[in-house]
């Protein structure tokens, strides 16, 4: 998987500045346990964090190749599925290879196709490539945005890393946040191409960017578009099982242990029953994790959205396919210790405020990184098929807003009420979401003709996958990442969304259901009682104790009253989230998120130490 990083200066010699890229790649150490390597030439420094899956002798980087007029030098993080089909064909070319590894066919296809070389890549992937034959840096991003990339451009060129840790780690580069990464931070929308920190940005998924003595340019290479399907529905029902099967064969391809991560619901049983599948027919059982809370099935209240616990779906899905399962069993005194939300809020670089749902998938990730070193993981299925219950809530179909956060809110006007009233006046996320979502919804591509149900369903999913996904498969690269675990997502396959993104709104409520066209594709591998469960959410500790631990730790903070968090969090707010009776309180969970922003966010300043620009 890996760290990459980076620094590219026109005016300046940066064989003189080795200790600053060293930083930079240190940064990342965490992505890449195995290996560290820097190279760099007068204008061009890069850097790179090993995490070894493929070609474990072979594949140190940063990779070069001398040609006559120049290196060309490769940094690269991710994995490229197809890699063994472009090597024969590059083989063919006159292409000669000195390792296994997938970064030698990617570094080879550059110098074959050069930046088109992103036509001939399926995986995940973000890499830099310095060509000294052009004194040119080109930086690649993978279609749906599995793996990160950031970049900051200079005066005379740009600095670029896997995570805004390793630019940050430049002594020029100032950690600044002003009114429009506060937006970003509180409004709960990845919107693509934002990084939060000030002159920075994350290169948009399908997107490239060159960088020269002309300045920094960004293009798209890849994007959804809208296509007549023409597939009936048992064909369609046919071929979304080849292309999740034939990912998931790709994605098993590794030189270390791999596992399936398995939460008893359709997406991760899927995944699980084609891997346990594949791996039988070498003979091999398939290894799964999940996690789960002490006494989190005898407490278990079941509402509209929460129908059923996981252990007993997890264990149905274990027997049936014969697994070799671990069940990771996490209490609240764990799941609120400040250090484990210290370790969450430092991988993602932002006070995102999920709480235990992050807090259990750090742990749950680590505790597999004593056993494997891949896992797959089931992200994107919902976001592809439909599977989120506000698809099928007429109101939130109609409301004109993301409806992710109106069905977390109860209403389409985004207000944050912890915010101190000033902030609130200048941020005015309510204007701020309805401009990012008016965006949103115009870039989705539609056919004519199309009916006014398919065109909001296709407008529905378009928001799903370009502002939704982004911020899950960050959530998963980082907190994975952070304990060098590489997660890979097998219904993130380019070929599935466009696939999915295409089929009729009317095959995916075939038989009243949500991701009728998954469960059909699922059907050979994954056991009826999973098949007919209702989608339930990634699971929270239903522990009082957790809720109280958090209610005390920000009244200790309130004993600070010069803390930088009172510039963004409103101190009768948080007094009151403290003092508040949990177990009787009208929003149980809007009361739990105001707990968890407010460590979040005291957790960041004192983490980052960023300037503030308000």
């Amino acid at each position: 998987m890996c760290g990459i990083t980076g620094w590219i200066a026109f005016d300046h010699d940066l064989t003189h500045h080795q200790a600053t890229v060293d930083a930079m790649t240190r940064s990342l150490a965490a992505r890449g346990p195995d290996a560290s390597g820097v190279w760099v030439t007068r204008h061009a420094a890069l850097g790179h964090r090993r995490l070894a899956i493929i070609d474990l002798d072979g594949g140190a980087q940063p990779m070069t190749a001398d040609t006559p007029h120049g290196p060309v030098a490769l940094t690269y993080s991710g994995e490229v599925y197809n890699f063994v089909a472009l090597r024969r064909q590059l083989r063919d070319r006159g292409h000669r290879f000195r390792t296994e590894s997938d970064t030698e066919v990617v570094l080879r296809a550059y110098l074959e196709w050069g930046e088109r070389l992103v036509d001939h890549l399926v995986g995940m992937y973000a890499f830099a490539i310095w060509d000294g034959r052009l004194d040119r840096l080109l930086m690649v991003r993978d279609r749906l945005g599995v793996k990160p990339l950031y970049y900051h451009p200079t005066a005379d060129g740009v600095l670029f890393a896997s995570e805004p840790k390793g630019i940050l780690a430049h002594p020029s580069v100032e950690a600044g946040v002003d009114h429009d990464g506060l937006r970003e931070i509180m409004l709960g929308v990845k919107t693509p191409g934002a990084a939060i920190w000030r002159g920075m940005r994350e290169l948009h998924p399908g997107s490239l960017v060159i960088a020269d003595r002309g300045g920094v340019r960004e293009t798209t290479y890849w994007r959804l578009t809208a296509r007549q399907h023409t597939d009936d529905l048992a064909t369609t029902h046919t071929r979304t099982r080849e292309l999740l099967s034939g990912s998931v064969r790709e994605q098993l391809v590794a030189d270390v242990p791999r596992c399936v991560l398995l939460s008893g619901g359709l997406d991760s049983s899927t995944i699980a029953g084609f891997a346990a599948h594949e791996l039988g027919a070498h003979e091999q059982r398939v290894r799964t994790f999940s996690v789960d809370f002490p006494g989190h099935a005898d407490h278990f209240t079941r509402d509209a959205h929460n129908v059923s616990p996981d252990a007993p779906y997890v264990r149905i899905v274990a027997e049936h396919l014969d697994a070799d399962h671990t069940d990771l069993l996490l209490d609240a005194a764990s799941l609120s210790e400040p250090g484990v939300r210290s370790a969450a809020v430092q991988a993602r670089d932002l006070p995102i405020g999920r709480g235990d749902m992050d807090h259990s998938l750090i742990q749950l990730f680590g505790a597999v990184r004593d056993h494997s070193t891949v896992a797959l993981s089931g992200e994107g299925a919902d976001e592809m098929f439909g599977g989120y219950w506000w698809f099928h809530d007429p109101a939130l179909r109609q409301s004109a807003g993301f409806p992710w956060l109106t069905a977390a809110l109860g209403q389409t006007r985004q207000e944050r009420t912890f915010l101190p009233p000033d902030l609130s006046t200048a941020l005015d996320l309510p204007g701020y979401a309805t401009e990012r979502y008016r965006q949103a919804v115009a870039e989705t591509p539609s056919l004519d003709g199309e009916s006014g149900t398919q065109r909001r369903s296709r407008e529905l999913l378009y928001l799903h996958l370009t502002r939704s996904l982004g911020g899950m498969l960050e959530r998963k690269d980082r907190l994975s990442m952070a304990v060098g675990l590489e997660v890979r997502v097998p219904f993130c396959d380019h070929r599935i969304a466009e696939y999915a993104f295409n089929i009729p709104w009317s095959f995916h409520v075939t038989d009243n259901r949500e991701k009728s066209v998954l469960r059909a594709a699922g059907r050979p591998v994954v056991p009826d009682a999973v098949l007919r469960r209702l989608k339930s959410p990634y699971p929270m500790t239903r522990d009082q104790r957790y809720v109280s631990a958090l209610q005390e730790q920000v009244r200790q903070a309130l004993t600070q009253p010069g803390h930088d968090v009172f510039a963004l969090f409103d101190r009768a707010a948080a007094t009151k989230a403290a003092s508040a009776d949990h177990a009787h309180h009208p929003n149980p969970h809007g009361h739990r998120a105001v707990l968890e922003k407010f460590l979040d966010l005291r957790t960041w300043l004192d983490l980052y130490r960023p300037r503030l620009m308000l």
